[in-house]
């Protein structure tokens, strides 16, 4: 079987990949994610665009070290209206996050990669569309407090596989692009090079 790594410290991408069955090992890519964002954004590139350079940023930069080896890279942007937004910091700020969001539509660009020995093979970047229902404020505040600082890890500041899901009024698109981690071809990758069973 060929080796796999994934280029992530994303505990819910590394859940999604165990859950598949694949046998893989974690590698955090070292990135400076910020820096690469600041830099992309200044030349006019868009969430979506960026979402990509970071997935194949880590990937081949963990690749060129583990010869022969498929690296996965991958990153989640969210894009309001065509504004790129981060991860919230503190409770506080997901809170303006989730009431800024509240009502209405935006997406998730999920973007994943493979490389090998240094190149990018492979590359998806799928979107959802996510509609959040008008909820109050007191439904808020009772679900940050239920799900605390686990929301930090979330670029949306939602879990969509737990109550998360009770934000949404509508969601268009794949469950695993939501998660982080565009799935089905990923796998059709993985048994073509060797990595799953066929």
């Amino acid at each position: 079987m060929t080796d796999v790594i994934l280029a992530s410290k994303s505990q819910a991408r590394t859940a999604v990949l165990r859950a598949a069955g694949v046998s893989f090992e974690t590698v955090v890519a070292g990135v400076d994610e910020d820096a690469v964002k600041a830099g992309l954004l200044a030349e006019g590139q868009g969430p979506r665009e960026i979402a990509d350079a970071l997935a194949e940023l880590k990937a081949i930069r963990i690749s060129r070290t583990r010869p022969g080896t498929l690296v996965i890279g991958a990153d989640q942007t969210l894009d309001l209206d065509g504004q790129l937004f981060d991860k919230a910091q503190t409770i506080a700020e997901a809170r303006d996050r989730l009431r800024l969001l509240r009502g209405k539509t935006h997406k998730l660009h999920s973007a994943v990669v493979v490389a090998r020995d240094g190149e990018a093979i492979w590359r998806e970047v799928p979107a959802a569309r996510l509609t959040m229902r008008p909820f109050s404020d007191a439904f808020l505040d009772a679900f940050l407090a239920r799900a605390g600082d686990e929301l930090l890890g979330s670029v949306g500041c939602y879990r969509l596989e737990d109550d998360g899901v009770q934000l949404f009024s509508r969601i268009d698109g794949d469950y695993f692009t939501i998660l982080g981690l565009p799935l089905m071809g990923l796998l059709d990758l993985l048994r073509r090079h060797g990595a799953l069973p066929l």
